[in-house]
């Protein structure tokens, strides 16, 4: 019978598996393009082997693995027109895949408890990862393999090769995963995919039907991500495949870490159609690149090319980042020549998982217990280089051997030599047996169970739950779409006892982060090193191996982190993880690595040296202890000291004309004004306290006074004598007596002290904590609260020097040798100037210095008032006593 014609025959039974009206037409479009298919697999692809498994039960479940894969192949694209190659090699892995199916299905029958009475069935087939032979697989398993429509046929016993499945696992690839998804919905037949990872196929309004048993790939990505930032892996390379799977799992990556500061150095593509070109040009990017950490999105096949150009090139020292789809190929970690590039790999992969039994179910798989298993005889004879199948024809038919042996055109196996039949698996050791970390092949156990779990809900019939109601199912009726709806409330426990569900049609994120490791023996070994578990990374920093052989963390930046006390600065045009590090200003702070900005200390406190932290301001002010304290006290002291040397030399020479012709009383009064003013500069050193903020301006007020009233009162007698010298006035001389000339001064006394009892009653000045001045340290100073009652002081002061400055000025030339008036003058003259440059000088000067400028103005206008004022008298006296006669003053 032509295939046409078989199509048609299992479209007439699919309309009597689901009689609505509506299948039927969508099933006429399925078969439609099942016939269409064919023809295309014939004549484009090959013909699709005929090779299956089969196990009979009351319900059949369909498998279909990539059990075979041809040597050569590139990725396939439907619009281009492929070379036919037969599908040659047997994958061990894939048929490790299967086996696993085949053992949960009998450990579930053996359970009286999952489904009682009711025996689980499969039917396995092979699609060579050629989506057609796929899409043809599929069509066959949910419409039953019956190619006639006789009677005989239509009325013979169901078998497991005959009946439709409800139910489809083990689609290894997304494309496939898509493509049977949306060719199945219409018919509601579930599938779940063991290795399909796109994330695309999360979205239930497009792939309702579909589930899988492992992780989106929006996880592993997300996962990775993770990793980078807790490694702080700050500039990376990344190189994947140029399709759906490389793309997303970067454009994933970038997501996650945008923001975070890490940054994709490069990103290279490749193809399979163009790999030799491509990995050339990736290895020349790594080589240039200052990323130590390199991620890879790509099939293992690719990333072999890749680390072999990287051998050529001897680029070592990269630290490689695995996805899962290479994080475990033992294709790679066996060979030498990549050993030294790859070792330290890191890689996430698809978690592994114990399951008991299956070592010893794999190594008790004989041919002579399994005669229709054609995957089990190729294995053998592949594994032992004997014929299996030989070995059974001779047990009975002897002739048989011969004939076949020696029948022209027979395959090549035919010449392998029959098997003794006493091979066994006990000792062999490859993929096929080797069960310490399974992890392709939990997949497609925990995924029977999960059927299972869903038929145990069909037939178990719950009064409340079951989603068609009360009706209970039977193993005949059981309908697609009553399977997909009890998949979709799936939530067991495994025999292992691990917790599964499926969320929407994914599963919760879990993954292994493995380790590339160096073996004394040459090649590298796998180890587990940490697990994903959903959001949460557990990572064992210790017992990973890097890539530089020591046990410290590679470091992959662009730019080492600022440490603290300065702040990033993004450099312009530059990706962010590029900067420099900029110093924090002063009273500024960063306290911990990597800061984007620097902090202000508050008020009261100020950055130390290295700005990374604010530690208390000191209390400043100007101390006996300091340099310019010590400086001004000295100065104060010496002024002081040789005031009171000259008023002992005047009080020894009272009686000489120099002493007597110069008013002595008056004279001796200043001088003793002028030691206090020398001595009231010492009460502005120190600590400010309540009193001596109020003593200071008192007692430097009070001074300057009583030292400048007796100046004009000087001045005043001199003029007064030499007026009285003239006819008519002998009578002037009695307003300016002794007693005239004590009165004024106190007068002129009074008058400040009256300013200042007024000034400190009312707004004195007090303590106060200067935080104006931006520095580590906080002045202690006394505030004026009232600047009106320290201008009135100073006013005052400026006032009568001013008036002694006029009068000095207007008696400068009367005819004495020597003529006081001129030395008033002279001292006057200082002390305007001085305190003239005090004012803006002392509003401009920051912190203690406003107390250092008042002490020097008046040290400065005192030392002025006494050098002028007395060191002419005293040089006369002491050294030219020969001029310190009546005669010589009174000379012209």
């Amino acid at each position: 019978m032509s295939r046409p014609a078989a199509s048609m025959c299992r479209f007439s039974r699919l309309i009597a598996r689901w009689p609505s009206s509506a299948f039927c037409l969508l099933l006429l479009s399925v078969v439609g393009r099942q016939m269409v298919v064919e023809a295309m697999v014939c004549s484009r692809w090959g013909t699709m082997g005929n090779k299956s498994l089969l196990r009979d039960g009351d319900v059949i479940i369909g498998g279909l693995f990539n059990l075979y894969y041809i040597p050569s192949a590139v990725e396939q694209d439907f619009s281009e027109q492929p070379h036919y190659e037969p599908c040659t090699g047997l994958d061990l892995e894939t048929l490790k895949y299967m086996y696993a199916m085949a053992f949960a299905v009998e450990e579930i029958n053996r359970n009286h408890t999952l489904l009682p009475g009711v025996t689980l069935g499969y039917h396995i087939l092979d699609s060579c990862t050629r989506y057609p032979w796929a899409l043809q697989g599929a069509i066959s398993l949910v419409g039953g393999d019956t190619l006639s429509c006789n009677t005989s046929t239509l009325h013979s016993p169901k078998t497991a090769a005959s009946q439709p499945v409800p139910l489809l696992i083990g689609v290894a690839a997304s494309t496939e995963a898509i493509m049977l998804s949306r060719i199945l919905r219409p018919l509601s037949v579930p599938i779940i995919s063991h290795f399909a990872t796109c994330p695309c196929l999360s979205d239930r309004s497009k792939f309702p039907n579909f589930f899988r048993t492992i992780p989106s790939d929006f996880y592993q990505a997300r996962a990775i991500a993770q990793l980078a930032i807790r490694l702080r892996w700050t500039w990376i390379g990344a190189v994947h495949v140029n399709n759906d799977y490389g793309q997303l799992a970067i454009q994933v990556f970038q997501e996650e870490v945008k923001g975070k500061g890490v940054c994709l150095e490069f990103i290279e593509p490749v193809k399979r159609q163009t790999i030799a070109s491509d990995v050339e040009r990736a290895a020349l990017t790594i080589q240039a690149s200052t990323a130590r950490v390199i991620l890879i999105f790509c099939w293992y096949t690719d990333v072999k090319q890749l680390l072999l150009e990287l051998v050529k090139r001897n680029v070592t020292g990269r630290q490689f980042v695995a996805s899962e789809a290479w994080s475990t190929s033992d294709d790679l970690l066996q060979d030498l020549a990549i050993s030294e590039v790859a070792s330290g790999v890191l890689g996430v992969a698809i978690r592994s998982s114990a399951i008991p039994g299956f070592e010893n179910y794999l190594r008790r798989l004989h041919p002579v217990d399994h005669p229709d298993d054609k995957f089990l005889s190729e294995f053998w004879e592949l594994e032992f280089g004997c014929s299996s199948s030989s070995s059974l024809r001779a047990e009975s038919d002897p002739d048989s051997v011969s004939t076949s042996f020696f029948m022209k055109g027979a395959p090549q196996k035919a010449f392998l030599p029959p098997c003794s039949g006493t091979e066994s698996m006990e000792g062999v050791q490859n993929p096929f047996t080797d069960t310490s970390q399974l992890r392709g092949a939990y997949n497609v156990y925990l995924a029977v169970y999960a059927a299972a779990h869903a038929l145990h809900s069909l037939l178990s019939c719950p009064d409340k739950d079951h989603p068609a109601g009360n009706t209970c199912s039977s193993p005949e009726l059981i309908k697609p779409i009553e399977l997909l709806q009890s998949l979709n409330q799936v939530n067991i426990s495994t025999p292992q006892g691990e917790k599964f569900h499926f969320q929407g049609g994914d599963i919760t994120a879990k993954y292994d982060l493995v380790n590339w490791q160096r073996t004394p023996e040459g090649p590298l070994k796998l180890v587990l090193i940490g697990r994903v578990d959903g959001f949460d990374i557990h990572l064992n920093e210790s017992a990973i191996q890097w890539s530089t052989g020591s046990n410290q963390v590679p470091v992959s930046v662009c730019t080492e982190s600022c440490p603290p006390g300065t702040w990033k600065a993004n450099r312009k045009g530059e990706p962010v993880c590029c900067f420099d590090c900029i110093p924090c200003a002063e009273g500024e702070i960063s306290n911990k690595t990597g800061s984007l900005h620097c902090e202000q200390c508050p008020s009261e406190f100020w950055s130390n040296d290295e700005r990374t932290a604010c530690v208390p301001r000191q209390l400043d002010f100007l101390s006996f202890n300091e340099t310019l304290g010590i400086t001004l006290t000295t100065a104060a002291v010496s002024g002081a000291v040789v005031t009171t040397a000259i008023f002992v030399v005047f009080l020894s020479y009272r009686r000489t004309p120099m002493v007597r012709a110069n008013n002595s009383e008056l004279s001796f009064l200043l001088l003793l004004s002028l030691k206090l003013c020398f001595l009231c500069s010492l009460v502005f050193i120190g600590r400010p306290s309540i009193w001596s903020c109020r003593f200071q301006q008192a007692a430097f007020g009070i001074s300057f006074v009583l030292c400048v009233s007796c100046l004009p009162v000087k001045t005043l007698v001199v003029l007064a004598v030499f007026r009285s010298a003239r006819p008519g006035a002998e009578s002037l001389m009695k307003w300016f007596g002794p007693g005239q000339q004590r009165g004024s001064v106190c007068f002129f006394t009074s008058i400040q002290i009256i300013i200042c009892a007024t000034w400190l009653s009312f707004s004195p000045p007090v303590p106060q904590r200067d935080l104006g001045f931006q520095g580590s340290k906080v002045t202690l100073e006394c505030a004026m609260e009232s600047v009106v009652g320290f201008s009135l002081v100073l006013g005052y002061i400026g006032l009568l020097a001013c008036t002694c400055l006029l009068l000095a000025f207007l008696a400068r030339k009367l005819p004495d040798n020597f003529n006081e008036a001129k030395l008033i003058t002279f001292s006057m003259l200082i002390f305007c100037a001085v305190w003239v440059a005090f004012v803006p000088a002392y509003v401009s000067s920051p912190g203690k210095y406003v107390v250092a400028v008042e002490i020097f103005a008046i040290l400065t206008s005192s030392y002025g008032l006494l050098l002028c004022m007395f060191a002419p008298k005293c040089f006369i006296i002491l050294l030219r006593p020969e001029k310190n006669t009546k005669k010589h003053l009174m000379a012209r």
